[in-house]
């Protein structure tokens, strides 16, 4: 059974890339030089960091923890070391997932239409929702009108205006508007216990966790706020929505989502089976390793 390795704190990084890999592939006609992309599942960060080089007392704390995780069997809770501090000033440590469509439930099946930028329902499914809010659409027949959308205009609630041209389709049957679902790309959150105010801003990492709060479970995914998130108190507790990259790999439901430096942070495990150290004439370790976000 794999197992989480504590990641030592004695010595910090000299250097660290951080890099998001994609599965998208491209098709392009030879004749009319047209181009298709079909994009996949797999989407995760993949990192390489370098320690400064120090002596014996404080390499042994890193030589056990590398050889602790057994190649790539265990795993480590790690997050971006230049990017610990959040630029937002949210106080609550971390929030958790909330639906606010239809009263707070998920929509399976809604007939949906779509013209310019409007989508209007056959029911009353927006009446929870406020400008600012994210919404993800799935089962239109033009695949433009599937995908997370933004709330710019509310005009009321069965018609809203989003921030995306879509494709002129009328009366699908059986589509679903929800949040926070496998392949979204916005959060839609509030603050944990009804309480912790401030901002969360562009750049800001959020920690996806297994459980409604962070002590309680492990961070699986690692995603960043591409936009300020938009804050509002229209209904019930303080609420913030929020779009983010890479997309969702797992429906969040309740589950809590790390701000803070404690929670900002993912699992990883190494990406090779090898461990190795350098050593110099006067005995100064080095250590440099790569590491792939746990799937």
């Amino acid at each position: 059974m794999p197992k989480t390795i504590s990641i030592p704190t004695n010595v910090g990084f000299t250097n660290s890339t951080f890099t998001l890999y994609r599965a998208v592939a491209m098709s392009g006609s030879p004749f009319s030089g047209a181009q298709r992309t079909q994009e996949y599942d797999a989407v995760y960060w993949t990192g390489r960091a370098t320690l400064p080089p120090m002596k014996r007392s404080d390499a042994v704390e890193w030589q056990s923890f590398f050889l602790d995780l057994e190649g790539m069997k265990n795993n480590f809770i790690f997050g971006d070391p230049d990017a610990k501090t959040p630029q937002g000033t949210f106080n609550g440590g971390y929030l958790r997932g909330e639906t606010r469509i239809d009263s707070g439930s998920q929509v399976t099946s809604v007939t949906l239409s779509f013209s310019g930028s409007t989508i209007t329902a056959g029911t009353a499914i927006f009446d929870g929702l406020v400008v600012g809010d994210f919404f993800t659409v799935s089962g239109a027949l033009k695949e433009e009108n599937n995908g997370t959308f933004k709330i710019t205009t509310k005009t009321s609630d069965t018609v809203v205006v989003v921030d995306h041209s879509l494709t002129t389709e009328s009366s699908t049957a059986s589509c679903q508007v929800r949040q926070n679902v496998k392949g979204s790309t916005a959060l839609s959150l509030r603050a944990s216990g009804d309480s912790g105010t401030g901002t969360i801003k562009k750049g800001d990492y959020l920690g996806i966790y297994d459980s409604g709060a962070p002590a309680n479970g492990s961070p699986v995914q690692l995603v960043m706020a591409t936009a300020d998130a938009v804050f509002s108190v229209e209904s019930g507790p303080d609420h913030y929505s929020v779009p983010i990259q890479p997309k969702l790999r797992a429906n969040l439901g309740s589950n809590a989502v790390g701000f803070s430096s404690l929670y900002n942070k993912s699992r990883f495990r190494l990406t090779t089976n090898e461990v190795q150290w350098d050593t110099n004439a006067v005995s100064n370790f080095g250590f440099t390793f790569e590491f792939m976000e746990v799937i």
